[in-house]
């Protein structure tokens, strides 16, 4: 048996305590899934918006690239984009919203204005193929930040959404139950010692009298 449900005024002093200290958790709790929810709303708006700008860009760059292979030729389109060095300049950091830890990205995107190849014997086709690819590159890591964010995001609110019920529907009931349990014996308690005391007056009452 719990020693907490023993019907006496320092349980009853703690599990009022804990009641209180549930209800406390479970607003927490509610204020924190509430802003994560808004913080995840935001998150898909913006990588719906960042997915539309890749949509369009994409095919910009693809129609860029077709003009200049059917200038230049594939062979020689190819021969330039060899040249393109790889991007390591990508850093990725962390923050926290409300404990949830989120990736933050960092790119130096003054690279991507620097030239890789030689003017000569290129087309201005194949520069607006690069400078749109380069664009790509951007909204890509940009995208991929925020849906790996609103991923996150999601499972902590999964998470908090849970502890919440758990307190919502468990552990308050609970204590609620065990404070108005232990509150109803102390007040049978109370009504019988009076009974009790006051069966004892009448009774020294009327040996008073009879003496």
């Amino acid at each position: 048996m719990d020693l907490k449900s023993f019907p006496t005024k320092g349980n009853l002093i703690q599990a009022k305590n804990s009641l209180v200290l549930a209800a406390q958790g479970y607003e927490l709790m509610d204020k924190k899934r509430n802003i994560l929810i808004r913080e995840l709303m935001d998150l898909v708006d913006r990588a719906k918006e960042i997915q539309g700008e890749i949509d369009s860009t994409f095919s910009r760059a693809y129609l860029a690239l077709q003009k200049a292979n059917i200038e230049m030729g594939i062979h020689e389109v190819a021969l330039f984009a060899a040249a393109v060095p790889v991007d390591d300049t990508i850093k990725v950091k962390t923050r926290s919203i409300m404990g949830t830890e989120i990736p933050l990205t960092e790119h130096d995107s003054n690279t991507a204005n620097q030239p890789v190849y030689a003017f000569s014997g290129t087309t201005r086709s194949l520069d607006e193929a690069k400078v749109e690819f380069e664009k790509v590159k951007e909204l890509t890591i940009r995208l991929a930040m925020i849906e790996t964010s609103a991923y996150r995001l999601a499972l902590s609110i999964k998470k908090t959404q849970k502890r919440a019920n758990a307190l919502q529907n468990i552990t308050i009931p609970r204590y609620e139950t065990l404070v108005k349990s232990i509150s109803n014996a102390l007040e049978e308690k109370e009504r019988e010692e009076f009974t009790r005391l006051k069966v004892i007056k009448q009774t020294k009452l009327k040996n008073t009298t009879k003496t």
